[in-house]
């Protein structure tokens, strides 16, 4: 968060010139705080609770390497949007509501008996048309009732190509398609948030007619950690985007690095905290509204989705062993004699021991695919069903990916922290690797010579607020918990523990509590999230599967829903708060500015009687002497009166800038307090400060002398003898105020020559400014001898 800035200290004769300028100079500690666009936001933003209301939301988010692939598009819609090609059994849970019952598009209800058969898909699949099997009515949420969608595809492109790996530019034709097949099977009203693209990698955002008006301060942008470490055919196209003014979320969409060889795990470990390192958004205005310095990066966000094509394998486990475990599994989904069906069972006749005939290893499969199934006991006369746990069944596919994922590299990264160790989480995983298939396959594993073994490449993680702060939070428990042992050991304390039987206790951070078994419990709800802006959201994951019936690439499609409630601000309530607080925070302004009152005392008649024959006297709101003579000094009074709320300080500064207009006051006007200024003792020249708390006052002279005889020269000869200025009065953190000065001279014979004196007529040497020019006619003027 941007710190509020300071305005620079500096004398105020220098900085404000300008008599009326706003007051440059900082305020004391002790002086009232003036409003600002940063207080007034801090304000607005502390009644918060005012202008927000409870929002909640389906946010779901897909993966899909396409492997460059033709026509793979032609399936997103289904998939994705439609929740379609999932297949139950493989899945390893209902996804299905059966309360819920799905319907066409001509209103009919659908029976999922009725969804087309594995045999009749893959026999028909062409690339003309989707491949996912007729009559799926969707599984998952999708439709409307998802608001915010999130795409990542990996592959759009030939990335092996050299001329797609090396290219100086992204060509975005080929995520043409891609936008035209999401968008058509939008419901309508959907809109395009954000699209990235990166060579292969291509990231898209939609949002629902309600939600896409709440988004705010969209920013993507990619990072290459390919060929050289920089190239775009490896890397990450990332998105940022604030939901409802208050909540940050940021999607990843990755490819790591590709390899079985075991550099290629460090390798993927060293891009994923590239990515992490340099990734960059544009800045975003804080909960004060102040634009932060920095565009902020990963870590920086509420929530976080980190997802696509990782790359982790599974480590030292034989790929055919692998294979063929899993097709123990998946040869339940043929019918006997299809082309699938027949590699999977010369695949398996290769197993040592594999007596099982086929039909009586699907019965028993069939008893453990999903918590819902149940079995019959021996005795043909027993009706009684008993629910089987997938978990404690060994026959059941549960128990087969339970025994393989300790073997995840990824998990295993994850617990020896290094990589996505510092928070990021994912559901857990109860469906089949959804890498490497024969392209048409439901459930053939890679028949390639290569053979590659199966694996979890495709993965969605995700991670809030609260996980990153509560692992940097345990890290520096342990980095204290060592400090701590390792001070013990350095005084000897160490030893005489250890040899106290009754303390049974060898705590080493680094290996303590690590887990050599798949934690189940990796989608355990993070209960409140408080944001970066102090609201307290939720994030929790619903669905998280594969769509092992979709046929047009080697890999599978992955997604993953959540629900998400959040804190979202009513732009209309808002704008009342923000004009009820500029109120407040004016009047408080004003209240709090210091401010004074002048008093000018009116003057009685001049003691010779004369009268002043200025018309404008009368209502002349300045200070007025009258009639002055030379060397005859007049005084006169004006009050100043603190009539704020806190202290005042203030003094004459200089006069606007003109010709012979220099000092706080004119040369032939002293000013005089009632009281020593706050610098009385520093020099003469510097401006005399007083300060007055609330309710005092003082009295200020100013008296009036013309004794400067070249100043009567210029009275005596002016057609309007009359002596005008304005002194300022400042107030530090206050306005200035103006104070005319005014006086009519009476003309005298000092300052005259001897030429005029002998022309002086009877009455006096006033009655010259009435009297004509010597030689003028209409008579002459009787002179003194």
């Amino acid at each position: 968060m941007s710190s509020r800035p300071q305005r620079p200290s500096s004398p105020g004769p220098e900085i404000r010139a300008t008599p009326g300028a706003f007051p440059s100079t900082p305020a004391e500690d002790n002086s009232p705080t003036i409003s600002s666009h940063y207080s007034l936001s801090q304000a607005v933003h502390a009644r918060r609770a005012e202008f927000t209301k409870s929002r909640t939301i389906r946010v779901k988010v897909g993966t899909w390497n396409v492997a460059a692939l033709s026509d793979t598009e032609k399936d997103v819609g289904g998939w994705f949007i439609g929740g379609k090609g999932v297949s139950d059994k493989l899945s390893g849970l209902r996804v299905t509501d059966e309360d819920d019952p799905k319907k066409d598009e001509h209103g009919n209800t659908l029976d999922l008996k009725d969804i087309e058969s594995v045999a009749h898909q893959e026999a028909r699949r062409t690339k003309k048309v989707s491949s996912l099997p007729r009559h799926d009515p969707g599984s998952l949420p999708g439709g409307d009732d998802i608001d915010i969608y999130v795409l990542g595809l990996q592959e759009i492109v030939d990335i092996n190509s050299p001329t797609e790996a090396l290219r100086p530019f992204v060509d975005p034709h080929p995520a043409k398609k891609w936008k035209r097949a999401v968008i058509e099977a939008l419901p309508d009203g959907y809109c395009r948030i954000a699209d990235q693209q990166l060579i292969g990698l291509l990231l898209l955002v939609y949002a629902s007619p309600a939600i896409a008006p709440t988004i705010t301060s969209v920013s993507s942008t990619s990072v290459g950690t390919g060929l050289m470490g920089y190239m775009g055919n490896k890397g990450a196209v990332t998105t940022r985007i604030v939901l409802g003014e208050t909540t940050r979320l940021v999607f990843i969409n990755c490819h790591l690095a590709a390899g079985t060889d075991k550099n290629m795990v460090d390798r993927r470990n060293w891009d994923a905290q590239q990515i992490l390192n340099r990734t960059k958004f544009e800045p975003v205005y804080d909960g004060s509204g102040v634009l932060e310095e920095f565009g902020p990066g990963i870590g920086d966000e509420d929530f976080a989705f980190w997802f696509g094509d990782l790359n982790y394998r599974l480590d030292s486990l034989p790929a055919d062993d692998v294979r063929r475990l899993l097709m123990l599994h998946t040869r339940n989904e043929y019918d006997s004699g299809v082309l699938s069906s027949k590699k999977i069972e010369s695949e398996l006749s290769k197993l040592p021991n594999a007596t099982i005939s086929g039909s009586n290893h699907r019965s028993s499969e069939d008893s453990g695919f999903s918590s819902n199934t149940a079995f019959t006991s021996s005795s043909e006369q027993s009706s009684v069903t008993l629910p089987v746990d997938p978990h404690s069944d060994p026959a059941s596919l549960q128990t087969t990916l339970s025994s393989l994922l300790p073997h995840d590299q990824l998990h295993m990264q994850m617990r020896a922290r290094k990589a996505f160790h510092d928070g990021w989480r994912e559901g857990p995983i109860n469906f089949l690797p959804t890498y490497k298939y024969d392209v048409g396959s439901v459930g053939m594993f890679d028949s390639s010579e290569k053979r590659r073994g199966p694996s979890w490449c495709d993965r969605i993680l995700y991670r809030t607020r609260k996980d990153v702060l509560d692992y940097e939070r345990k890290v520096r428990e342990e980095d204290e918990a060592k400090k701590r042992d390792e001070e013990l050991q350095a005084r000897g304390v160490a030893k005489a523990i250890a040899d106290d039987e009754d303390v049974l206790f060898d705590y080493d951070p680094e290996t303590d509590g690590a887990e050599n078994d798949y934690d189940e419990n990796l989608d355990a709800d993070p209960g409140v999230v408080v944001t970066k802006l102090g609201y307290e959201d939720r994030l929790h994951l619903d669905y998280y599967t594969s769509h092992q019936r979709v046929l047009s690439s080697d890999h599978k499609p992955l997604d993953a829903v959540f629900t998400l409630t959040y804190d979202a601000v009513d732009t209309d309530l808002k704008a009342q708060i923000h004009q009820e607080v500029a109120r407040e925070l004016d009047k408080a302004e004003n209240e709090g500015r210091p401010g004074v009152t002048i008093v000018v005392d009116h003057h009685s008649p001049d003691h010779d009687g004369s009268t002043n024959d200025d018309p404008t006297s009368a209502s002349f709101e300045g200070v007025n002497f009258g009639h002055v003579r030379y060397d005859q000094p007049k005084t006169r009074g004006i009050t100043i009166a603190n009539t704020g709320r806190v202290p005042a300080t203030f003094g004459f500064v200089d006069r606007p800038s003109g010709e012979h207009q220099n000092g706080a006051s004119p040369p032939w006007l002293s000013i005089e307090f009632d009281r020593p200024s706050n610098n009385q003792n520093s020099n003469a020249n510097a401006l005399q400060e007083y300060t007055l708390p609330p309710g005092d006052a003082l009295t200020v002279d100013l008296t009036l002398r013309i004794t400067s005889i070249s100043q009567v020269r210029l009275l005596n000869d002016s057609s309007q003898p009359h002596l005008e200025d304005v002194l300022v009065l400042r107030v530090t953190n206050g306005r200035d105020h103006f104070i005319p000065i005014r006086a009519t001279w009476l003309p005298s014979s000092f300052g005259r020559s001897i030429d005029k004196l002998i022309r002086i007529p009877e009455g006096g040497v006033r009655k010259l400014q009435h009297q004509r020019p010597h030689g003028s006619s209409g008579g002459s003027s009787t002179l003194r001898n």
